[in-house]
């Protein structure tokens, strides 16, 4: 069914308009949209897995969530800003004014429907800054709404218990932390007999990357034909449950703080500096 990983009465598109209409206090009703991306993870794991990832931790989390607090998830977006995998099959890719406006575009809906608390949960790294800048044109554009954008890895989880120190150092994409919890959400699509190591080289730069990693731009075949950035092989499915369990639990808590909250309303509604399809292009 649509809703996935989440509750059914915490999926918005599940209620009818009237239902909607007829929620008591939408102005602190946490909205919260995942934004994933459908992209190449190496030739064990599946394509979506930004998307099952970010969508399956916003699931459990809403599922742990107290009754009183009340939130809800939208569908996933599930294509995103990947151009740096687009040498792979099965890749599908928006460039990044597209996405921007989805985005937006999105956002305002939620807005005319009442609602003034939008937590968007990005489960994919080449595409934070688009996510920032959609949120801060929603925030220019009503001076009442709160938009907070986030990644789904950046709350505290256990992950870091399982992973090597070169992995922590040096892992990008469809490493040991993705392929346990893919083991934990979507056993079915994990094929660990094609897993295979690999790194990056170190940047030669440390005063511009200190830990090593790419200071410069990349693409994902700059680093092998595998499309791996890490080492998937010590994942277990244990793991992923842990992992899986501790980033429910901070989101739970984050959604929880996001209802209770309250931030400065500016009460006269500016149109957003980007709206221009010209600026936009600039920043983009």
């Amino acid at each position: 069914m649509l809703h996935g990983y989440t509750p059914p009465a915490r999926f918005l598109p599940y209620l009818s308009w009237t239902e909607v209409a007829a929620l008591p206090d939408r102005e602190n009703t946490v909205v919260v949209l995942p934004a994933g991306s459908t992209e190449q993870h190496g030739p064990h794991l599946p394509c979506a897995v930004d998307t099952v990832i970010c969508a399956g931790v916003v699931g459990h989390a809403l599922a742990r969530l107290a009754k009183e607090v009340p939130a809800f998830a939208l569908p996933p977006i599930t294509y995103g800003k990947s151009e740096e995998h687009l040498h792979f099959p099965g890749t599908l890719t928006l460039d990044g004014e597209t996405l921007y406006a989805t985005v937006v575009q999105v956002g305002e809906s939620v807005y005319r429907s009442g609602f003034r608390k939008l937590l968007i949960v990005n489960g994919h790294g080449g595409q934070p800054q688009i996510m920032e800048m959609a949120a801060r044109e929603l925030r220019l554009r009503h001076g009442d709404y709160v938009v907070v954008p986030h990644h789904t890895w950046r709350l505290p989880h256990v992950a870091g218990r399982y992973l090597s120190e070169r992995e922590k150092k040096l892992a990008m994409h469809a490493g040991h932390a993705e392929t346990a919890i893919m083991m934990a959400l979507a056993p079915d699509t994990v094929h660990m007999e094609r897993a295979v190591a690999n790194y990056p080289p170190e940047f030669p730069s440390k005063l511009l990357s200190p830990d090593g990693r790419p200071a410069c731009a990349w693409s994902a075949r700059d680093f092998g034909p595998s499309g791996v950035i890490g080492d998937p092989l010590p994942a277990t499915r244990e793991q992923g449950d842990a992992i899986l369990d501790s980033l429910a639990a901070s989101w739970a808590q984050a959604i929880t703080e996001l209802h209770a909250m309250s931030w400065p309303a500016r009460e006269e509604s500016t149109w957003g500096l980007g709206h221009h399809r010209g600026h936009i292009q600039q920043k983009l």
